[in-house]
């Protein structure tokens, strides 16, 4: 049986934490995110009520988030090291442990306290879990979306091939494009002759 996010444990996860990451890039990519629809991005990754989010904190969360953009552009684990490093040496702390008063399993903080604003928050403990990532495979820990209408971050799932696409929706999208641009050409080079 796998854990589920219920699980404290598992939701301080470094996977769980980046996989959070994603997410909230990703919901944070609009110009005018409703703090309703972020909030239940962290609802899904097992953050505690309450969770009332203003507009303040989520144009904050938003700015944080096209940082954390750039980690996800980078195409080499340099670039991404690079990056990381900037960000962890401009807007973090030092490295704490904190299990929020006995609430929560111990797990690292970069953060300045455990009631750091959100985009605080969101910016250190998503570059913890981006810098394990980068530091486990010594390779980019994410990427985005190869698909030409979609700019959704993801993560790297390890071993294998690269993967280029957020989801398989996007890859299909993709190659049924491709297929019909084939089958296009294919016409206008036979109606050509």
């Amino acid at each position: 049986m796998s854990p589920s996010l219920d699980d404290r444990s598992v939701r301080h996860s470094v996977r769980a934490t980046a996989r959070r990451t994603a997410a909230l890039v990703n919901a944070l990519a609009d110009d005018s995110p409703d703090p309703a629809g972020v909030a239940e991005v962290l609802r899904a990754y097992g953050e505690a009520e309450p969770l009332d989010l203003t507009a303040h904190d989520v144009a904050g969360m938003r700015a944080a988030a096209a940082l954390l953009r750039e980690v996800f552009a980078a195409e080499r684990a340099d670039d991404a090291a690079a990056v990381l490093n900037r960000l962890l040496r401009e807007h973090t702390g030092p490295l704490r442990l904190s299990s929020h008063d006995g609430g929560s399993p111990w797990h690292p903080h970069l953060d300045a306290d455990d009631d750091a604003p959100w985009d605080e928050w969101l910016l250190a403990s998503s570059c913890m879990a981006l810098t394990v990532l980068l530091w486990d495979r010594q390779c980019p820990p994410g990427g985005i979306c190869a698909s030409s209408g979609c700019r959704n971050v993801f993560l790297s799932q390890g071993a294998g091939p690269e993967r280029r696409y957020c989801s398989r929706r996007c890859a299909t999208r993709e190659r049924v494009a491709a297929h019909r641009r084939s089958r296009a050409a294919e016409r206008e080079d036979g109606a050509s002759r």
